[in-house]
């Protein structure tokens, strides 16, 4: 099983669910079966008492679960059946490892967040990952993982030590991660900037993940001296930096992704820690 995992940093909202989506379309026009998981850190169970002004509608799955909207997302994407085991949240997974620290499960130890939380987190996403999604009764090749809110949040930490954890557990030929960011334009000087990004990747690899592609949003296509600048800041090859700038319609971007051949990226992410 291969990982792709999608973060977001600078601002919420860059359209982190649409580039999984997109990202997953690409692969299985390759030919492979995709599988997602979207992880949200709040403490609800699920979406289905949060207010739709606060976090958008609900979507509710075949299953019953009432998830958040990336998952309609990544059904309609890749043409696929999703649980609501596809929907991780801080709640369900405390919840679980609180259920097992009441069933004595752990023996006496005493319960922590490393490694009791984050043992589950991984565990979790292993065993969701092998679930058949496309009407078949065969695994997944590729499960894409999109990691809710921004790089940075307090209450995604959990997560990330999980995910670092989990990039060392499956190997790095196995793990790809991809890193949606902003580069805005200042009105007053016109100019694309990379420092939001730039710090972003920095706490990003402070936190124990290395981006292997950057996907940048911006109003307008990223200039070329911008890629270079992002390239030799961020320590992630030109090639490997992909720019997702505003369209009409949404399903433009996984056009947007192939046109500047971002399957070819992660597919050589594989490969090349592989040879390494």
């Amino acid at each position: 099983m291969k990982y792709v995992l999608v973060t977001g940093g600078v601002v919420s909202g860059l359209g982190k669910g649409v580039t999984a989506s997109s990202i997953g379309v690409l692969l299985k026009a390759c030919g492979l079966r995709v599988t997602s998981i979207k992880i949200d850190p709040y403490l609800n169970t699920d979406a289905g008492t949060m207010s739709p002004f606060e976090h958008g509608e609900v979507f509710v799955l075949d299953d019953g679960g009432e998830v958040d909207l990336d998952l309609g997302n990544y059904e309609r994407f890749l043409d696929i059946k999703l649980t609501r085991d596809n929907n991780i949240t801080t709640g369900k997974i405390y919840q679980a490892v609180i259920n097992k620290e009441r069933k004595g499960d752990y023996l006496g130890k005493t319960v922590q967040v490393v490694p009791h939380i984050t043992d589950e987190i991984q565990d979790w996403i292993e065993r969701v990952a092998m679930n058949p999604v496309d009407g078949t009764d065969k695994p997944a090749d590729v499960c894409v993982i999109e990691l809710g809110g921004t790089i940075g949040d307090i209450e995604s930490m959990p997560f990330i030590e999980a995910l670092g954890q989990f990039s060392y557990r499956v190997g790095p030929g196995n793990f790809c991660l991809v890193h949606v960011s902003l580069v805005p334009v200042l009105t007053v000087v016109g100019e694309q900037k990379t420092k939001p990004t730039q710090h972003s990747v920095r706490g990003l690899r402070g936190l124990g993940l290395m981006p292997d592609i950057l996907a940048c949003r911006s109003t307008q296509p990223l200039e070329e001296n911008v890629k270079l600048k992002l390239s030799q800041f961020c320590q992630v090859p030109v090639s490997n930096i992909v720019n997702l700038h505003d369209v009409t319609n949404i399903w433009h971007i996984p056009l947007l992704l192939r046109d500047q051949r971002a399957h070819e990226a992660i597919l050589k992410c594989g490969e090349s820690a592989s040879r390494t």
